[in-house]
């Protein structure tokens, strides 16, 4: 046999010599003796699953009287055969078992409507899973909709504003930051009690036990999110509603309306709207007021001025947070700015233009501070403000622009630091100056650093990457 690991040449030679045994007439007694082995020897070989020597097939062949080649050919000997090869190979295969249903035994006595069904199941099943495999596409697909809907509302979701206002009305809100004595309230208010773990499951930022109307979070020294953050993202969930998501869009969906949830109610409308209102009659808008009034990270400041900016102040924007490299991360834009995009639309994993303020940020001296740039660009000039973050998993910077014109109402809009970018012009930053090209031409082969999650399918499950059983093991700990 060419491949003795192929079960379809294996399945399809055994199906051959099973249907000229048939055709003659022959038990399997009869043709294993006439071929000297035995009938349990020549049952394995039929079904595909012993490889038979070449002298073993030879044998078979005069005792069917048949030529080798005959036995040997690729084609099943009828439309049942293939049918059933079909079937036995889906049943074989490594992902059948993870289905928890038995195997059916393509025998005679199964009626060939039943094998043209299995088989026809197995096939959806088979289309199912390569979609899911095929997943990173749909992933950012889902995000260009998702955020071509953000886009067309200005990234402003009035009921969950409604939702979060209430609720602080309801748990005594006033003014000022929300501490997490005010989160506590938040989450008692809605029967919910706040458990700070050491042990939390590595694939999860937070665990909602609905039974026992408990959320666990980490401790706040244990990682770089916020717990006030988190706890209000996973008690989002529960205020709006959330049900299982059925697909990854769905997903994505929660993921930023939990999200707006938490800014929501950590930078309050009620209070924000006014702060920003005076801010601008002074021309003197800053993310980095909004960050120290509400004790929150200059990200969450960020992604919520782009929350108020337009639906109250008529101010196109964009944002971005990108990694040291240049890769989106996170991003959103009404202003008419130009992202790198792909095929489809979407915008994460695209690199920014070097001369972009967001990249210029990680030249500064002090990278702590915030820093201001226009950049003339193919759709109009920007003005940006850009900061950088500094995290477990690297450095990122957060950058908030708004067209030329509207650069009056902000703080820093008399920065003299200008640039240009042509991208996408491969000549802008992608490709090398010509001389510095031609003189190391040929000469130098760069390892590329190929990060796995690139080549990879998204994670499975409902929840992507949560491992369930960690999960489930988590909170029978923890309610035992």
């Amino acid at each position: 046999m060419a491949n003795p690991d192929n079960h379809t040449d294996l399945l399809t030679v055994g199906r051959r010599l099973r249907h000229l045994r048939r055709t003659k007439g022959l038990t399997l007694d009869e043709a294993g003796q006439a071929a000297g082995l035995s009938a349990s020897a020549l049952s394995l070989i039929e079904n595909g699953k012993r490889e038979p020597k070449l002298s073993v097939l030879t044998a078979l062949a005069g005792a069917l009287g048949t030529e080798l080649s005959d036995l040997l050919a690729g084609e099943p000997p009828s439309r049942r055969a293939a049918l059933e090869i079909e079937l036995e190979r889906a049943q074989r295969a490594p992902g059948f078992a993870a289905l928890g249903v038995p195997a059916v035994r393509s025998g005679p006595r199964l009626p060939t409507e039943a094998l043209e069904a299995l088989v026809g199941m197995h096939r959806a099943i088979a289309t199912a899973a390569a979609e899911r495999a095929a997943t990173p596409e749909q992933a950012r697909r889902a995000n260009a909709d998702l955020r071509d809907r953000m886009r067309r509302q200005h990234n402003y979701f009035g009921a969950i504003e409604k939702t979060a206002d209430d609720l602080l009305t309801r748990t005594g809100y006033t003014a000022g930051p929300i501490t997490r004595t005010g989160v506590d309230k938040i989450a008692a208010h809605l029967g919910f009690t706040l458990v700070h773990t050491g042990d939390l499951p590595s694939s999860t930022r937070t665990v909602t036990d609905l039974a026992h109307r408990k959320v666990f979070l980490p401790h706040p020294q244990m990682g770089q999110h916020d717990s006030r953050t988190l706890a209000l993202q996973a008690l989002g969930h529960v205020v709006l509603g959330h049900r299982v998501p059925a697909d990854y869009g769905e997903f994505l969906t929660q993921r930023v309306e939990i999200n707006y949830f938490a800014a929501a109610l950590l930078i309050p409308q009620r209070t924000a709207v006014p702060m920003l209102a005076g801010a601008k009659a002074a021309k003197d808008i800053a993310i980095e007021d909004l960050r120290d009034a509400y004790a929150v990270s200059y990200e969450t400041a960020a992604h919520r001025f782009t929350n108020l900016a337009t639906e109250h102040f008529d101010l196109p924007v964009h944002f971005m947070r990108i990694s040291s490299s240049g890769i989106i991360y996170k991003a959103y834009e009404n202003d008419g700015v130009h992202f790198p995009t792909d095929v489809v639309g979407a915008i994460e994993g695209q690199r920014v233009c070097k001369y972009w303020t967001a990249r210029v940020v990680f030249d500064q001296a002090d990278i702590s501070a915030a820093y201001r740039q226009y950049t003339d660009t193919g759709s109009g000039t920007y003005w940006c403000t850009a900061v950088v973050d500094r995290t477990n998993a690297g450095d990122f910077s957060v950058s908030v622009g708004l067209p030329y014109a509207q650069a009056k109402w902000m703080r820093g809009r008399e920065t003299t630091e200008r640039s240009r970018s042509r991208c996408p012009d491969p000549s802008c930053c992608l490709q090398p100056p010509a001389d510095l090209a031609a003189r190391w031409a040929d000469q130098v082969w760069p390892s590329a650093r190929v990060h796995s999650h690139l080549l990879a399918a998204m994670p499975p499950g409902v929840f992507p990457g949560v491992d369930d059983t960690e999960v489930l093991t988590f909170l029978d700990r923890h309610t035992n």
